[in-house]
């Protein structure tokens, strides 16, 4: 029985997506390495390092997310996201200052961010709301007001620590999953005039004066407020410019080796790889993080459920608006709002809510098989 069991979970294991996942994760750690090798002490040289350990707990937390029968996850899914919500909380009572932010919650000598795994939190919840609310018609403002209540309080309590970029995931994520839904056409409008609407009063009341420093300096990131807000953006565009073509070399690029590039183990990692690879190897890895999004919505095209197609669509999401995003502002495309780049940034929580979330898409693939 064991031996049948073994047979048919090899049979359905998704392949693509466990080579995809490693090539990324190995060619970031390959980059990390160079982002961090001109790095004055150990303290940062060694980031790599570290960065291989949360790739080892986030493997292995993978592996227990996608053992577990997803269905599971659907019965508890407003109590986790419950959980979820109180932690975000704590990081006021008992988070850590970190440049003018407080997002972690020290852990010993590790720090633990709320928000990165409230991304998959909100996923799980949003998928257990229309799991159980089946619905085939278009979906009007009024059928918006329970799944907008879900994401309008983690955005508040993320906002307040404050960190725009996860805030705006979570918009984005929230969006990328009701668009699935059928939303009427005089809803979509209606948003939309809305969202214009309320620019000017975020701009107002909700931005602070370095987020809207680095939103004045986008237009033009080298000229006159390079020192107050661009310094980022341009030293990016500069590096990622210098690549031209083929690159400069694995660890020759100028603007790391030299220490003008800044963040470049966490915000600006791209900026490196697009400097020593340039555009071919930019392109190579685009198309990876591109492939990764495709199959997201593969298996969702083909999952069993309702709770399992979203949950893959949200994942993709994850995965999608944390690449556009970053690779935007490394780019000059966007402005700077700190996102990660998955399994290419330095980071514990955000490396082990990446792999959480492949975990996840791991089951409902192989459970379109195993649970025929």
């Amino acid at each position: 029985m064991a031996t049948v069991l073994g047979q048919r979970v090899r049979e359905a294991f998704d392949w693509p997506l466990f080579v995809t996942t490693c090539a990324i994760a190995v060619v970031g750690v390959v980059n990390l390495y160079s982002a961090t090798s001109a790095a004055p002490g150990p303290a940062i040289a060694d980031l790599y390092i570290q960065q291989i350990y949360w790739l080892a707990l986030g493997a292995s937390l993978a592996v227990l997310a996608a053992a577990v029968d997803y269905r599971h996850y659907e019965r508890f899914g407003y109590v986790a996201f419950g959980i979820g919500l109180a932690a975000l909380m704590l990081v006021f009572l008992l988070g850590r200052n970190i440049r003018g932010s407080q997002r972690w919650i020290p852990i010993g000598s590790f720090s633990f961010q709320p928000s990165e795994f409230m991304k998959i939190l909100l996923v799980i919840a949003l998928a257990k709301y229309l799991h159980n609310d089946p619905r085939t018609e278009g979906r009007t403002l009024k059928d918006l007001v329970v799944p907008g209540a879900i994401v309008a309080v983690p955005i508040v309590l993320i906002l307040r620590q404050p960190d725009l970029g996860t805030a705006s995931i979570l918009a984005f994520i929230f969006a990328s999953i009701m668009l699935m839904t059928r939303l009427k056409l005089r809803s979509l409008l209606t948003i939309a005039v809305v969202f214009a609407a309320s620019v000017p009063l975020t701009w107002r009341y909700l931005l602070h004066d370095y987020q809207k420093r680095r939103f004045e300096s986008f237009l033009d990131p080298c000229g006159e407020r390079v020192l107050s807000g661009g310094w980022h953006a341009c030293q990016s565009l500069v590096a990622v410019g210098s690549g031209t073509w083929i690159g400069k070399g694995f660890l020759q690029g100028t603007q790391n080796q030299h220490g003008f590039l800044p963040d470049q183990h966490s915000d600006f990692p791209f900026a490196v790889w697009a400097e020593e690879h340039g555009f071919f190897g930019s392109m190579a890895l685009i198309a990876l993080y591109l492939f990764l999004v495709l199959w997201a919505l593969k298996i969702a095209a083909s999952a069993k459920d309702r709770f399992g197609a979203v949950l893959s669509v949200g994942m993709g999401a994850i995965f999608f608006w944390h690449a556009f995003i970053n690779i935007g502002m490394v780019t000059g495309l966007l402005p700077v709002v700190g996102v990660t780049l998955p399994l290419f940034s330095y980071g514990g929580s955000s490396v082990v809510t990446v792999l959480l979330a492949i975990g996840l898409l791991m089951n409902v693939s192989m459970r379109r098989y195993v649970f025929q």
